[in-house]
């Protein structure tokens, strides 16, 4: 379904669009971050937190990662701090690009098994597509803190991939 210069496309391009939001974050006062906004997660800073979830909740299935300590209901709380949410996903960003330099074809191709807490059942997927819904909720609720930094005057630049990064 995808190959690994997909992979590492999409992890350069979440890293760099990462570090745009998060900047432009860090220019709104905290109240406003936190202001419920309209969109699913409520606030920014909600929304932000549960990205950070659901990649460290994906990276424990592919790549051994610690799992959240807390339930997707509570990921917009994640982490309270501003300065400790925008360095976690800073970290975050560097080992799922690091993780991405690793992935092989074989791994892709193959299936991927989980318990979900969402369905409360064991899960079996294509690890391709798993990786791509990954990636596709990244830039689905980055959409949505684009949406309100952009609401509050506030611009993180262009969002198409091309013009972000060279797809490889």
């Amino acid at each position: 379904m995808i190959t690994t210069a997909y992979v590492r496309t999409m992890a350069a391009y979440n890293a760099e669009m990462n570090r745009r939001i998060y900047a432009g974050a860090g220019m709104l006062p905290d109240a406003v971050r936190r202001a419920d906004a309209g969109v699913f997660f409520a606030s920014l800073h909600g929304t932000l937190c549960h990205l950070l979830w659901a990649d460290r909740m994906w990276m424990s299935r592919f790549d051994g990662w610690e799992r959240p300590d807390v339930t997707v209901q509570q990921s917009p709380g994640l982490i309270a701090d501003f300065a400790e949410l925008q360095r976690a996903r800073g970290d975050a960003d560097a080992r799922l690009c690091d993780w991405a330099q690793r992935v092989t074809q074989d791994w892709l191709d193959g299936e991927t098994v989980w318990f979900s807490g969402i369905t409360r059942s064991e899960r079996r997927a294509p690890t391709g597509g798993l990786v791509v819904h990954m990636f596709n909720h990244q830039t689905h609720h980055r959409g949505q803190a684009h949406a309100v930094l952009t609401r509050h005057g506030v611009d993180p630049g262009d969002t198409d991939l091309w013009l972000v990064v060279q797809p490889k």
